[in-house]
């Protein structure tokens, strides 16, 4: 028989970001623990700021009845000569020991006579696990930093202040975290602080609704993106609803009130980067447009059922105002300092790797190897990191890039050398792309500082046996290495393993096949193919990254348009043909052909020729063309005849074709 199971754990305010982080990991680790306990069932999984909820509507009572089975050693080894008469050997004694019986009955298995014990188990109770359950799931969730209070041992992200379960209407009772369970719960703050019984989940909700709490956060979600629309209607403005930031908001509030609420235009000279990270971070507020320009404006969603809302808002503002304030003092004080005066060498970079000057420095050499000493290149790279020890992004380090693309723009305009906007947007861009979702540096010039950045974090990790292993990577070297090979995919700027040697100068005990290695290692979570395709392109002659990258793609694209097991079929052949011969002893002679097929082939083989590479799949799609001449060369034509000059120039004509296809790759590789 199953009934309904209600568990709420009631605790003071759980932080935010700390919970929805260990969110999605809450209800598995509840169903895993059902599964131990033999327990399962579907649940449900509610919160509000201050309480974690489970609801089963089809909760078993009680554990199924099992057996489990004993098998032990043969008959014939568990007794003395394997007759039961002469008593047991050590092994037979051991499995009775294990057992816990005084004798064991034998069955048949594998077609041999063995020892064998079944045991019954009564299922428990669910009210006599529930207890231990709950206590071991609440231990099991992870949410970085615990606390303890009072004088218990165990400790948790904040206090626990009451813990309700109730078994379709029994409520279930034992001692955890200093409280003693029972059926009751607390309502939102402002509507009281008694506790308040109840003897069913309908009875459960019906306290929760009329006191202040939605308990679902899809209900809190959509309450407050409807009071927002109205708000946007209202002002005609619209709101930037920054998914992270209403997810908080969500985890924050019991009964989420959406507010409007202003700033002083003034403070709209701060970088707007400013005003938004300064409201999203500090007070959690959306920022609001006009005109698609940011507007004096924002949106604050409070947990509080006071009547008295311009008293909250003007709080808000009050708080704000000095926050903007602070900011716009930092702003001038930056702007008065030229990007060039900044001291680097006050920041460590990583131990054993000098400064950020230092870095700057390598990063600079980088960049104008690659960029051949293009000289806005070279002037972003000196400026890129200046900005690290403004007053704002001391402030909010989140903002790095950003600020030194505002500060530059502003010496470019006061005619300060060799500033223009080209190079303040590559300051923007050199950390680009910062996750899977980030989008590519927008200009060339960008692309070259977060290459020269990115590399040289990779390479002087490596140099100093900081390389990812296992399920560790604490530089985020992966990530590096994959944002590197975007750029490559993306920008025509060549970097092949020879540029990685020649790289070697700048750094010691560095081995510049293993940083090779890597990133052709990260091509396959980059490139998502097929990986004997990858593996086939970098077999072949292509020893530039992008271009690895771009004729692994497009292979990849061509080979799903065509038949891929007969072309590869074919193409596999001429390969086997020529595997022991060399290009300099592959001469064709016309003069030699002696059937019609050759003639075909070598035909179609100068058509290809002229076919232009700059559009790789109309290039492939020529070249995998040949396969029709091909099959019709090898079964019109015997390659391997006695005369040794019609022999040769037969293999130099299909190992002309087998060169040409491993400009894109081998494709003996291909499966």
């Amino acid at each position: 028989m199953n009934t309904s199971l209600l568990i709420e754990i009631l605790c003071e305010e759980l932080p935010a970001l700390p919970f929805l982080k260990e969110k999605p990991n809450l209800l598995n680790k509840w169903k895993k623990i059902l599964q131990n306990y033999q327990l399962e069932a579907d649940f449900d999984f509610f919160y509000t700021p201050r309480r974690l909820v489970l609801i089963s509507k089809n909760f078993p009572l009680k554990q199924e009845d099992r057996d489990i089975e004993y098998f032990g050693p043969p008959v014939s080894i568990a007794y003395v000569d394997g007759e039961k008469s002469k008593g047991m050997t050590k092994a037979g004694e051991s499995f009775l020991n294990k057992c816990g019986i005084p004798v064991a009955q034998s069955t048949q298995k594998d077609g041999k006579e063995i020892l064998y014990h079944c045991e019954k188990i009564q299922g428990k109770k669910s009210e006599e696990l529930l207890g231990e359950m709950i206590v071991r799931w609440l231990e099991d969730l992870n949410f970085g930093k615990s606390m303890r209070w009072g004088s218990l041992q165990k400790s948790f992200i904040r206090p626990v202040r009451n813990i309700a379960v109730l078994l379709n209407d029994k409520s279930i009772e034992f001692d955890a975290f200093g409280v003693r369970s029972g059926n009751s719960t607390f309502v939102h703050r402002d509507f009281g602080f008694e506790a308040q019984s109840f003897s069913s989940i309908k009875e459960y909700m019906e306290i929760l609704q009329e006191g202040g709490v939605l308990l679902d956060p899809k209900q809190r979600e959509q309450k407050i993106l409807q009071e927002i629309r109205e708000i946007e209607v209202q002002k005609g403005l619209s709101a930037e609803l920054d998914r992270e930031l209403l997810a908080e908001v969500v985890a924050i509030t019991e009964f989420p009130r959406v507010l409007y609420g202003e700033f002083e235009e003034e403070f709209l000279e701060l970088p707007k980067e400013v005003i938004i990270t300064s409201m999203k971070e500090n007070q959690r507020y959306f920022a609001l447009y006009q005109n698609q320009k940011l507007h004096n404006g924002f949106i604050v969603v409070i947990n509080s059922m006071s009547e008295n809302i311009d008293l909250i808002i003007r709080g808000n503002q009050k708080v704000l105002r000095a926050r903007l304030s602070d900011a716009m003092f930092f702003y001038h004080n930056d702007l008065k300092k030229p990007l060039e005066s900044y001291d680097l060498s006050k920041i460590s970079f990583i131990d054993g790797l000098g400064n950020m000057t230092d870095k700057v420095k390598r990063e600079e050499k980088i960049a104008g190897y690659l960029s051949k000493e293009d000289p806005e290149v070279l002037e972003a790279v000196r400026i890129s990191k200046s900005d690290l020890l403004s007053e704002m992004v001391g402030e909010f380090p989140e903002l790095q890039g950003v600020m030194g693309e505002y500060y530059a723009i502003a010496e470019a305009k006061i005619g300060v050398k060799n500033r223009n906007e080209k190079i303040a947007l590559a300051l923007r861009d050199q950390y680009k792309p910062n996750g899977e979702e980030d989008g590519l540096p927008r200009s060339e010039i960008g692309a070259y500082l977060a290459l020269s950045y990115r590399l040289d974090l990779l390479l002087s990790l490596f140099s100093v046996g900081k390389i990812p292993s296992g399920s560790k990577d604490p530089y985020g070297l992966r990530r590096s290495g994959n944002s590197i090979l975007k750029i490559l995919q993306t920008y025509p700027i060549a970097f092949s393993q020879q540029d990685l040697i020649m790289f070697s100068r700048y750094y010691q005990n560095f081995d510049a096949l293993k940083v090779w290695d890597f990133l052709l290692e990260r091509m396959e979570g980059v490139l998502k193919i097929n990986v004997s395709i990858l593996r086939s392109v970098i077999k072949g002659k292509e020893k530039d990254l992008g271009s690895i990258m771009q004729k692994s793609v497009a292979l990849a694209q061509i080979l799903e348009e065509m038949d891929k097991e007969s072309i590869i079929s074919t193409f596999k052949r001429v390969a086997n043909i020529t595997k022991d011969m060399q290009k300099q002893s592959c001469e064709i002679l016309v003069s030699l052909f002696q059937e019609e097929q050759e003639h075909r082939l070598y035909k179609a083989l100068q058509e290809v020729k002229n076919v232009s590479k700059s559009d790789l799949k109309i290039y492939l799609r020529a070249l995998l063309s040949l396969k029709i001449p091909l099959e019709e060369f090898f079964e019109g034509v015997m390659v391997n005849v006695s005369d040794e000059q019609v022999r040769n120039n037969r293999k130099s004509l299909i190992y002309e074709i087998y060169e040409m296809f491993l400009e894109i790759g081998d494709i003996r590789e291909i499966s």
